[in-house]
């Protein structure tokens, strides 16, 4: 290998040794956060360091069964010519919990290169329960097999909040409680919050079921939805239920062999579960002051321009940012009180917010484009942003500065320009809107039109007529349709022939046995449509019955029965050739034709 590679392969090991001694040392602890009375849990400690004198907090109020325990790992890890190494040291204790209630664990110590460090606080509630929920492997059945009980598994929609002001943000948050082993979900039915603006809090694709106390019971809890809810209206709204599809692992016991006996079988049961709907009071905002567009929350305001000496008809842009935590979205451009001689465009405006429990926090900016057509200076007064406090319960104004524009006279380029009057010199006659023509005027009758002459009376008195025609029309075709039995007469024949051209196809294609089912098919469905009797009940006793009290001729009715036993022959012992097959055809076809004449 080259010197030069040795040395920078050596040169990165060092700068990566460097970069581990130099990484921030953290020291964490962890133990769930609720605990059944009497269950051992696990106390664990770690550090990215090796450190010594681990001080544990105080645990009198657990029985600590076992440790320390320890462990170490280490990675490293190379991208993109960059190295890195992770270390960890792990503390592991096992602990029992003596009595029930919330007890707050103090963080411990550390020391790491001659530094003590301390761990974060941890909370733990110990409850009583009365069932052990499960932890990855499938419980004893508690019920009869093949059912759910709702105390096992059931679903909340759960709000922050059930009063609150128009405008005002609420979380609801759809969980899941279960004491038996899911193994998915088949369907999930969300309500859709009619008189809310929602907005999806971002959570994990994969949703993690963590251990939560509920009326004194622990369940494997997991969040499937949260949504922040800004309600659009006032009064009482109500919120429907979110149906769940789930599918429940199930253990059954089975005793039909000596082997079943000692191994156990399993089976998926479908259980659907639905939460309860919920109401919110929505309170109307108070009387609004003027310059409110709709800020509910808590914002700062600022502006900019782009330019404050321009030449007639250059752009300027005035841009105002509103920052804070609220309906952001729903906010309105304020106005701002321009002179009468800019032309001003539709605001632009631009939202950046992240949704989270806390509401919508972010900004959204306006930007109001315009463009000074006569040279002067003008002033465009503060900009007045009221928004509703809910914290305080009262209308806040927050204001930009006034901003003074001079306006110099453009170099004749713009074409566009209409040298005139300017609209401030026309404040004193601004009532006026056209000036009035006067003069000798020539007025000349008004001509003929089609409206209300005798023909368009008649056209619009045929038009009538023919809507009522195909309304009749259509009325007796949905009778007649409603008529299964007489339609499936009328279409017997078409259908029978359909059928015996199919045949002929095969005929020509040499499909022996496709060609006589096609035949069979044909006769067999004309009579049964024909003479509305079910196919099922169709048999030869009965098609020459049914055929001879219809007026049909005994000849012909011999004539059915002789080609119906020679398709039912020819398929299962198939001869005659080609030749037999196509005299059949013309005589299948020649009998349908008499029958359909003679069929009364």
């Amino acid at each position: 290998m080259p010197f030069r590679r040795i040395k920078l392969i050596f040169i990165a090991l060092l700068l990566s040794i460097s970069g581990w001694a130099s990484d921030k040392v953290v020291f964490t602890m962890e133990a769930p956060q609720v605990v059944e009375l009497g269950e051992q849990f696990r106390l664990a400690f770690s550090v990215n360091s090796q450190g010594k004198n681990l001080r544990l907090p105080d645990l009198s109020d657990f029985d600590v069964l076992m440790g320390p325990s320890t462990s170490q790992s280490t990675s490293f890890q190379i991208i993109n010519g960059v190295s890195s190494q992770s270390v960890s040291f792990s503390y592991l204790f096992v602990l029992r919990a003596k009595k029930e209630g919330r007890f707050t664990v103090n963080p411990g110590s550390i020391t790491v290169d001659g530094n003590e460090y301390k761990s974060n606080t941890v909370s733990i509630e110990v409850v009583k329960g009365s069932a052990k929920p499960s932890t990855g492997g499938v419980d004893e059945p508690t019920t009869t097999p093949g059912t759910v009980a709702k105390k096992d598994l059931f679903v909340k929609l759960n709000l922050d909040k059930r009063s609150l002001y128009k405008g005002e943000h609420l979380t609801a948050t759809i969980k899941i409680y279960s004491k038996v082993n899911l193994n998915g979900f088949e369907d999930i039915s969300i309500p859709n919050f009619e008189g809310f603006w929602a907005q999806d809090i971002q959570l994990p694709q994969q949703i993690s079921l963590q251990r939560e106390s509920y009326n004194g019971e622990i369940y494997n809890v997991g969040t499937l939805k949260k949504t922040l809810l800004f309600p659009q209206q006032t009064g009482t709204i109500s919120i429907g239920s979110v149906k769940i599809d789930c599918i429940v692992q199930q253990r059954v016991k089975r005793s039909q062999s000596l082997f079943d006996d000692f191994f156990d079988s399993y089976a998926n049961v479908k259980a659907t579960i639905a939460s309860d709907p919920v109401s919110i009071n929505v309170l109307p905002l108070p009387s609004a002051p003027a310059g409110f567009s709709g800020a509910v929350g808590k914002f700062d305001l600022r502006s900019s321009i782009t330019s404050r000496n321009v030449r007639e008809n250059d752009a300027i842009t005035i841009r105002l940012d509103v920052h804070g935590n609220g309906n952001i979205k729903l906010i309105n451009p304020p106005k701002i009180a321009f002179p009468p001689d800019f032309e001003v465009y539709d605001p632009k405006t631009n939202s950046n917010f992240n949704a989270s429990e806390q509401g919508l926090v972010g900004d959204i900016s306006f930007e109001y484009l315009f463009l000074p057509r006569f040279a002067g200076t003008y002033t465009i007064p503060p900009v007045n942003f009221v928004y509703f406090d809910t914290d305080t319960k009262r209308y806040v104004t927050k204001s930009t500065e006034s901003y003074q524009i001079k306006v110099e006279k453009g170099d004749g380029s713009h074409a566009q320009t209409i040298r005139s009057v300017a609209k401030e010199d026309l404040k004193q006659i601004g009532t006026d809107i056209r000036y009035i023509k006067a003069g000798n005027l020539s007025l000349q009758a008004k001509g003929y039109t089609f409206f209300g002459s005798f023909g368009f009376y008649l056209l619009y008195l045929g038009g009538i007529l023919a809507l009522l025609a195909i309304y009749l029309l259509n009325q007796k075709r949905i009778r007649e349709n409603a008529n299964v039995a007489r339609m499936k007469n009328k279409k017997a024949s078409k259908v029978a022939l359909k059928r015996l051209r199919e045949a002929s196809g095969y005929l020509k294609s040499g499909a022996t046995e496709k060609y006589y089912e096609s035949v069979t098919r044909a006769f067999w469905g004309y009579l049964s449509d024909k003479l509305t009797i079910p196919a099922s009940e169709l048999s030869r006793d009965k098609a020459s019955e049914e055929l001879s009290g219809h007026g049909v001729s005994a000849e012909i009715v011999d004539r059915f029965v002789k080609i119906l036993d020679t398709c039912e022959f020819a398929r299962f012992a198939p001869g005659g050739g080609s030749a037999g097959m196509q005299e059949l055809f013309d005589e299948a076809t020649d009998v349908m034709s008499v029958m359909e004449k003679e069929i009364k």
